[in-house]
């Protein structure tokens, strides 16, 4: 059973260098503006995994009432897969829904 640690902090995307604020509904776990995410946790928000590689958004998949981006780790290989935020730029979304096919 994966356990749940909210971490809602601010960052810089390693991936497109811009500054990520805080997303104040749930964990900030991804940049919204290009969605690389970094392979940080074993369990959500735990940042216990030592890999740190660029989590790559590879496709988006369905996901009850909303979507999931799902994410190839650059460094390890790794599967993973985070619920897509309010805020996230939805023409990015749509890029990536669209490399699918």
């Amino acid at each position: 059973m994966k356990r749940f640690v909210k971490r809602d902090e601010e960052f810089i995307c390693e991936n497109c260098g811009r500054l990520v604020s805080t997303l104040n509904y749930t964990t900030r776990d991804h940049c919204p503006y290009c969605l690389y995410s970094k392979h940080v946790d074993i369990n959500p928000g735990d940042r216990m995994n030592n890999c740190l590689g660029l989590l790559e958004p590879i496709s988006i998949e369905k996901y009850k009432d909303t979507y999931k981006i799902v994410y190839k780790c650059q460094k390890c290989g790794e599967i993973h897969k985070n619920i897509i935020a309010k805020d996230d730029e939805m023409d990015m979304i749509i890029k990536i829904s669209t490399n699918n096919s």
